[in-house]
This record gives structure tokens, sequence and C-alpha cells, in this order.
């Protein structure tokens, strides 16, 4: 028997006989164009709408079309799903789903499964026409069984035929509809969200996703012992979104008020601008995709001269790229948000993994003394909210204003709450009154370094603008006591803004043994790993500053508070017992180095550059053997 959704969808008796657990962690993996992450962000979507705690990370193959059927080729995603608020990926998967068995083997090598992990494996290649891909399947097969992993030999392609003539462009759908059942996911929800995703291709491409869909459902009601409900015990979260940090972005810039996004393509900085460019215009903004990362900040800058601060979005090469015109916009006293998706590196680097590269890069890559403000979200929430920020400061201290996200934040997927649009977020209109001629055009306020900007078409605020050093009429000046008055105003924003600043939070108690100190999108991971060492009987906290130039106050009393410091990271930093390292050769991770010059306080560091998110356990393992030693 089998009773109908209000969309007419089929649902089974066995949905109602669903085993009730806390969370799980889903994989599903593939070659490149398989359409697994679609499948992934559109269950990761439904789940948040359940009021269900969502977190995904891409999974993503550096090179832009890897060979199929490979371990280099592994594209994919990965969805945490809980009954409570989770912000982070997690540690080892539960489940996974793989259309080869190929893309497993990098997986498996990445730490991603247990023992006992559940893999529904796509059994084409077991009847392949090919002998060595028979031979590859059964081996592989055999192995993963030697691993633990318990393997599941799954028909789709099969049961996909069925429906369509070609599989490969359906099968994500069919397996979106298998996870639909195994989690006990709402089917109207889910019927919903792929009619929203393909609504520009029409009905009938709707309808064929649907079935499909369906095709999945039922077989795994028929065929799949696996029946698991994840309630949500978080209560009504009121209005929310559910989207990635970049498309948190998008919304954060017209949300602003910025009528200029600037950029050039660059991974994973890209899915921002592609988002800004479907709506921008219906918020009255305008993206310019210029011709290198070069051309792209100097339109942006230009813009800004005008009178309305623009945006440029871009990864660590492109920040490279943007040195010089940056150091332009701080000699020029120019406001500007720069959004840095990092990445790994450096050069090309790791384009689809995640690092924490940038920080230094950011502070000090460029010549001379370029004070400037860097913040650096924790959340997806917060990727909208710092751009929004961004903006008011950009022109409240007339400068550029760096806003760090990276990977891990850039493509993963969480529910928050749905943010009431202010006004006060918006820049007043652009002032085109008579200027005081008596007025410079840098007028340094001798306490703060501050001063009003001139407007091009203000009568009378005309000014030659140069990236020279210059007098506070924006006259060229060499002479010793210009370079080192201005340097002291421009330092001295930093000072200002310093001052309107509130020390960071601590999580957990305010004096133990240790204090870990995170940056960025590591805060769920780092503060998910301190909750179970406190359970266990640790004196362990956290914070997590969100300023990083200029460092929110109070750092030196807070670290006085703790035995040790350290912080953990996603960037490289040498360990101590490895060859030729010792305390005066060893490197320090970024934000620590920052910490000891800043504070004068040993703080110590641990990171790794994996190319993945951190992981609480990972995170755990490291921080008890510390607190044992």
């Amino acid at each position: 028997m089998t009773t109908k959704t209000t969309s007419g969808a089929t649902e089974t008796p066995k949905q109602r006989g669903a085993k009730i657990i806390k969370e799980h962690i889903v994989e599903v993996v593939s070659d490149s164009g398989e359409g697994a992450q679609k499948c992934g962000q559109t269950f990761g979507s439904v789940s948040g709408k359940m009021s269900n705690g969502v977190w995904t990370v891409e999974i993503i193959p550096a090179e832009i079309q890897p060979p199929a059927r490979s371990p280099a080729g592994a594209s994919g995603i990965r969805i945490r799903l809980a009954s409570k608020r989770v912000t982070n990926m997690g540690d080892e998967a539960d489940l996974v789903v793989a259309f080869n068995e190929q893309v497993l083997f990098s997986r498996v090598a990445n730490g991603a499964y247990k023992k006992g992990t559940i893999v529904l494996l796509e059994n084409k290649w077991s009847e392949d026409p090919q002998e060595s891909i028979r031979q590859q399947y059964a081996a592989a097969v055999k192995e993963f069984a030697e691993h633990g992993l318990v393997v599941h030999e799954v028909p789709m392609e099969v049961e996909c035929l069925k429906l369509v003539k070609d599989a490969r462009k359906g099968k994500n759908m069919f397996v979106l509809g298998m996870l639909c059942h195994i989690y006990s996911r709402d089917l109207d929800k889910a019927l919903a969200e792929i009619a929203a995703t393909f609504a520009r291709k029409g009905d009938k491409v709707i309808k064929a996703n649907h079935d499909l869909f369906q095709s999945g459902y039922d077989y795994a009601a028929s065929h799949i012992d696996y029946h698991w409900e994840i309630p949500a015990e978080q209560g009504d979260l009121g209005p929310t979104l559910v989207t990635n940090g970049n498309t948190a972005v998008g919304l954060g810039v017209m949300a602003a008020g910025m009528d200029l996004v600037s950029m050039y393509p660059i991974t994973p900085a890209t899915s921002a601008t592609h988002y800004i460019a479907d709506i921008f215009h219906e918020a009255g903004g305008f993206i310019h995709q210029a011709e290198d990362e070069i051309a792209a900040v100097a339109y942006a800058v230009g813009a800004s001269f005008a009178g309305k601060t623009a945006c440029t979005i871009t990864s660590g090469p492109g920040m490279a790229l943007k040195t010089e015109v940056l150091g332009l916009a701080v000699m020029a006293e120019i406001p500007l948000v720069v959004v840095d998706v990092q990445r790994g590196g450096p050069s090309t680097g790791l384009p689809t993994k995640v690092e924490q590269g940038d920080l230094l890069s950011t502070l000090y890559g460029m010549p001379g003394d370029a004070p400037k403000i860097i913040i650096a979200p924790a959340t997806i929430e917060e990727c909208f909210h710092f751009v929004i920020l961004a903006r008011k400061l950009a022109e409240a201290f007339r400068g550029p204003v760096f806003v760090l996200t990276d990977a891990n934040l850039a493509t993963g997927v969480q529910p928050w709450t749905r943010p009431v649009l202010s006004e006060d977020w918006l820049a007043a209109p652009i002032d085109q009154g008579a200027w005081d001629r008596n007025v410079p055009a840098y007028d340094w306020n001798e306490t703060t370094g501050l001063s009003q900007r001139p407007i091009p078409g203000q009568r009378g605020g005309e000014y030659v603008l140069t990236g020279l050093s210059h007098t506070n009429r924006s006259k060229v000046a060499y002479d010793s006591d210009t370079n080192q008055t201005t340097c002291e105003h421009r330092s001295r924003k930093l000072a200002a803004l310093a001052q309107t600043l509130n020390p960071p939070e601590i999580h957990g108690d305010e004096q133990g043994d240790l204090l870990v100190v995170g940056w960025g999108s590591t805060k769920g991971a780092i503060e998910e790993a301190v909750d179970l060492l406190r359970e266990n009987g640790h004196r362990v906290s956290s914070i997590h500053p969100r300023f990083i130039s200029p460092m929110e106050p109070g750092m030196q009393e807070i670290f006085s508070r703790f035995k040790k410091v350290m912080t953990v990271e996603i960037n490289y930093s040498d360990k101590l017992g490895d060859p030729l390292i010792t305390e005066e050769t060893r490197r320090y991770a970024q934000l620590a180095g920052l910490l000891r010059a800043k504070t004068l306080v040993d703080v110590d560091c641990w990171s790794v550059v994996y190319g993945h998110p951190m992981q609480p356990g990972l995170i755990y393992s490291e921080l008890e053997q510390r607190l044992r030693a």
C-alpha cells in the first residue's frame, strides 16, 4: 500500500518505520559533469528547509576536465545533516553514493570514510564491455571490503534508462530520490526544489526530473533496507535562507547598496559573480567582467573615485595581480570593497581546494607602508553581513577593505536567518553640494587621520588624484616631512577604528590550560572540538577574532589567563621535530605569527594544508595530545 503526498508523489509505509538518529554525513561522488553536486545541493536545501542543521562541502577536482573513472577526477559533495545546528563538515562519512568505483579511491586516501561506512555503488561497470574495466571494478569492490566499507551494488543506470535515453543526465535525480527515501525527506519540498532548479528549462524537463526522482525514491523503498529519520530539534527557525557563502556575498553586495561589481573569473570566487550577474540589474546594479584581474580592480577603483563604492571579487592569484592598483587605492584613499575567496597556493596551487593562505599577503603584499582594514567572516551568514560592514568601513575610513572568505565558506550550504533589510545598510546619496574651497582634499584630522571625501562633480572640490606621495591638497610632494605626515595619518585611521572594537568573545571559561585561536571558516570545527574536550574534563576555551587589521583589543590580557595559547589554521607551518626544524628555524602559521608580534606572547600553532576544511575530530586529536603532553 502507498499513500499520496499533496503533490501526488507516492510515499511508502516504510517511511513511517524509519529509525530515529541524531545526524549523518552523506557523500555523493562521481566523474565531473554527472550532477553529483546538484544532487547534494538539492538534498541539503531540502533538509535545511525541514529545519535540520546542514553543512555541505563540494568535492571539486583540480583539473577542468579530468580523466573519467579516475581517482583524480572525483567530483561531488558532502552533506552533513543533523537534528541540531551544524557548523562544519564533520569527520568520516556514514553513507556514500558513488557513480563509479574509481572516484572512491581518492576519498578513501583522504580519510573520508571509516569502517562501516555504507557505499551504494553503481554496478554497471561489472558488466562493462572492456575486460580491464570489469577487472578494475571487481578488484575495487574487494579492496573496499578490506577497508571495512559496506558495499551495496545498485543498478542506477539500468533504472534510469527506463525513463531517459541518457542516464548520465538523470542519474543525479535518481540518487536524490534514493537519499530522500533513506533519510525520510519531505517529498513536496524535494519536488518543489527540483521544479525551482529546472524552472527555466520548462515543464517537460521538470517532469522528466520528477519522474527520475520518484523512480529513485521507489527503488530505495523496495530494495534498500537503510531507512532513517533525522527530526529537527531546533524548533521553528523562523524565516531562513539556505545558501552558500558566495551567494551570501552577492546578497550582501546588493543589500549594501553597491552599484558595481568588477571581476575576472577565478575559482572559487566565480560563482559569486555568476549569482550577482543573474539578478544584479533588478537591484539597479552593474557587473563588469574585465579582460583581466588588473583591469577589474582598476575599473572598480575608478568607479569608487567617481562617488559610489565599488566591489571586486577574486581569489589569491587575482589578489597578486591587483596589488599595484590596490596600493593606489590606499595612497589615494579611495573606498573599495575587495572580497578574496581564498584557495590553495602559491601560484595556481590548489585552485579548487580550501586554504587560509592569503592573510599575510593581504596585510603586507604591497610596497611601502600600506595600512588596510581586513575582516574575516566565520560563517555563511557573516559573509552577507560583512560585505555590508565592509562598504560602510571603506567609506568611513576612506580606503580599501578586504573581506577574506575561503572555498569552504564559498561552496558550503547552511540555513541562516533571513535578514530584515535596513536602509541603514545603504550609502547616503552622493553629495553634489558645493565644496568649501578652503578645505583640502585630504583634510586629515590630527587625532583620527580621517577626512571628508570630495566627489567629482562637486563645485570647488576638484583635485588631481595621484598615486604619488602628496600633500593634503593632493599636490605631488617628495619632501621628507610630507611623506612622514601622510604615513602617520593613514596609519592613524586604523588606530581610530581599533578604538571602536570589542575584545573577542571567549567560547568556554574565562581561564584555563589552553586557549585556541582561530579565524575564518574554522570556527565551527574548532568550537565543536573544544566542546568535546570540555565534556571530557579539559580546561580548554577558544576565541575567533573577525577583525585581523586592526586587531581586536584585549588579546594580551585574555592570553594571560591561560597556561598555553595556540592557533589552529589552514595554512602552512613547520612542525618541531621535522628535519632541520628548530625553535629558531621554525615558521609559524600566519595568524600565529601576527599574534606573537602583536602580543609578545609565545603563541604556538597547529596547521595543515590538506586541501579540505578542518574537521573537528582532527582538531580534537591534536589538542588532546598536546594537553596530555
